[in-house]
């Protein structure tokens, strides 16, 4: 039993990793890709090509989990996102060969958006749902994730050197990769009585204690798409480097950042969450800002890896305090509303930024960003404290 638990964690932390590869592949080379498919240069047309996505992401990441929970599945729902995604990203990779304008670029970002976060989302939720402790499955999620920008970073960054369209084939490849590997994942949904999608998000809807996790998501999420648009449009100015080379800094955070995630995950289980979402997060801000103050390209550097494992200590515990608050036949919901507040953390992210980056400088985009950071962990020790496990709050579960 115990190693058939261990098969389905590592089965689906490898479709969580694909999932991230895909998406972050586009990530270091974004504006070379948006003027391939004929957008102009500049940090706004990249900024609106992530946008796109994200605002998917933002309005389908519940109703995917709540038509998971209500029907008792999440497999095919996975097989039907990783799917749509790859057609999305080949239908954008066509674009310029049948002379659609940039407008088109957008509607398809947002389709295969809508389809993507289904298959990222219900993935996360299925290793929810396994046992073995909440912060070690989703120290298992986390690290995934982080594994997966690594690797997308470097090799998108690579690839865009290449073709800027070459990214795009990648993606679409390996979500149909994740959709082969979760035909074979056992559908493991807890709960046997079922409810509508609308029944399960009411139900959500009084659950405020889950504000807070979903707080600390939509923050700490900014920060990763702040530093997927304003991080390496500020690498690529300040310090001169490609592509590649904005891949390899983003690489220097995301890798800390997911080796780090399962022990760190699995700490939170035995410590509680409080340390570490609140002094994680405390660290996690303040070293963002340093990155911004750092006055060459070494120091910088140096800093994306301490910032990397200051996310390790807050992502992980983060999304187990969601797991703990909600119960099973509500998890799906949960977890994709706590990823709905990401992606909205992820548009302000690249919103915030790229507006902060281009009127008023880096700098100061790097200050708002990093200081939201500690303003949540200040702003909501109190509540973290009363519902973390572990440092004598309770979490009720009861409807």
């Amino acid at each position: 039993m115990a190693h058939s638990a261990r098969r389905e964690r590592l089965s689906l932390a490898l479709i969580v990793w694909g999932v991230l590869v895909a998406q972050v592949l586009l990530y270091p080379g974004v504006e070379d890709v948006v003027v391939a498919l004929g957008a102009a240069g500049g940090l706004a047309p990249g900024m609106w090509f992530l946008v796109a996505e994200f605002a998917a992401f933002v309005a389908f990441a519940s109703v995917w989990g709540a038509i998971s929970d209500a029907t008792g599945r999440r497999v095919p729902l996975v097989l039907l996102g990783a799917l749509g995604g790859a057609a999305s990203y080949l239908a954008i990779a066509a674009v310029p060969t049948l002379g659609l304008s940039f407008a088109w670029v957008l509607t398809l970002r947002a389709v295969g958006g809508a389809f993507t976060i289904g298959a990222f989302s219900l993935s996360i939720t299925m290793l929810a749902d396994l046992a073995g402790g909440n912060g070690r499955n989703m120290g298992a999620a986390g690290i995934a994730i982080g594994l997966g920008a690594a690797l997308g970073s470097v090799v998108g960054g690579r690839l865009a050197t290449i073709d800027p369209l070459a990214p795009l084939y990648g993606a679409a490849a390996l979500l149909v990769g994740v959709a082969a590997l979760a035909a074979v994942v056992p559908d493991n949904v807890p709960g046997e009585v079922r409810a509508s999608p609308g029944a399960i998000l009411a139900r959500l809807s009084r659950r405020p204690e889950l504000g807070v996790p979903f707080a600390f998501g939509f923050v700490d999420r900014m920060t990763a798409g702040f530093f997927a648009l304003v991080g390496v449009a500020y690498f690529r100015d300040a310090f001169g480097v490609d592509a590649f080379g904005a891949g390899l800094l983003l690489a220097l955070f995301f890798f800390p950042f997911a080796v780090l995630q399962y022990p760190l995950g699995s700490l939170s289980d035995r410590v509680g969450r409080f340390a570490p979402v609140v002094v994680g997060s405390l660290a996690y801000g303040l070293v963002i800002v340093a990155v911004g103050l750092a006055p060459s390209l070494p120091l910088a550097a140096g800093l994306m890896v301490l910032v990397g494992v200051c996310g390790a200590l807050v992502a992980p515990a983060t999304m187990a305090l969601v797991t703990d608050v909600a119960p099973p036949g509500e998890r799906g919901a949960a977890l994709g509303g706590f990823n709905l507040f990401g992606s909205l953390g992820f548009l302000a992210g690249f919103l915030i930024g790229g507006v902060a980056a281009t009127r008023v400088g880096y700098l100061t985009a790097f200050l708002v960003v990093g200081l939201a950071e500690v303003a949540i962990a200040v702003v909501a020790a109190r509540a973290v404290r009363r519902l973390a496990p572990g440092t004598g709050g309770t979490v009720a579960t009861a409807d």
